[in-house]
């Protein structure tokens, strides 16, 4: 995993949110992640990832996330068992 992936899995998990993660970023680490993104209707996106379907929203009226969006992928990622300490170990 690049350092850029990685940093970005520890700002989403990071406290307080930040509220600076721009979308094209995510993308760019969901498909590393070999995640199949699905568009919906709207900004709504199917993710599949790590056997884990989940719904979430592109941002609206700019390219960055605000702190409810980046709650809701975080919660998505914890379950697809993607999260900060998996890759400090280097386990992938």
């Amino acid at each position: 995993m690049s350092n850029k992936h990685a940093h970005l899995i520890q700002a989403i998990f990071t406290d307080p949110v930040s509220g600076n993660l721009h979308w094209r970023e995510v993308e760019s680490l969901l498909r590393h992640l070999s995640a199949d993104v699905e568009p919906l209707s709207g900004a709504r996106l199917r993710v599949r990832l790590n056997g884990f379907e989940g719904i979430l929203h592109r941002p609206h009226h700019s390219n960055v996330l605000d702190r409810q969006a980046i709650h809701h992928l975080r919660e998505f990622l914890a379950r697809a068992r993607v999260t900060p300490s998996l890759y400090e170990a280097g386990g992938a």
